[in-house]
């Protein structure tokens, strides 16, 4: 825990996590401060990355996106050009929403949400079976989105 969040930023921010439209008078009211007090440690959180973005959590269903597709990637090789070219590639993909660089069997594992089977084939074409540097990978399709917050427990 960074040393700089006393109790009342760690409040704040559990109620950003929950509802970050919230008026900062609400806020205020929740952590007994003053609203500009709530909206100087909120600016303050904000510009030391604290807070890292203000977002809205969309259904990917009610846009068009129902497939939610799990990738686990395994490289040829594990250059740091090679690492960092493909982070950037996966990084520049919109279908990709999370891509972590981790340890283990595989090298990347991938969250992606797509449309259909269809489009996820063509992104697997281009991104894994046309890839040099992918030696293989491996798919999963989420049946149910049992939960999908970015909350941290703080």
């Amino acid at each position: 825990m960074d040393a700089d969040l006393d109790s009342f930023d760690i409040a704040i921010l559990r109620i950003l996590q929950a509802d970050n439209a919230m008026p900062h008078r609400l806020i205020g009211e929740h952590v007994n401060l003053s609203a500009p007090s709530v909206q100087r440690r909120i600016r303050r959180m904000e510009q030391s990355g604290v807070i890292a973005a203000n977002v809205a959590l969309v259904d990917p269903e009610k846009v068009g996106l129902p497939l939610t597709i799990i990738v686990e990637v395994e490289l040829v090789s594990e250059t740091m050009e090679e690492i960092d070219d493909i982070k950037t590639q996966l990084s520049d993909t919109p279908e990709v929403q999370q891509c972590y660089y981790v340890t283990g069997e595989v090298d990347i594992v991938l969250v992606m949400l797509v449309g259909s089977m269809t489009e996820y084939e063509e992104l697997s074409r281009s991104l894994f079976i046309e890839n040099d540097a992918v030696r293989k990978f491996r798919t999963f399709v989420s049946m149910d989105r049992v939960k999908a917050r970015m909350e941290i427990r703080i």
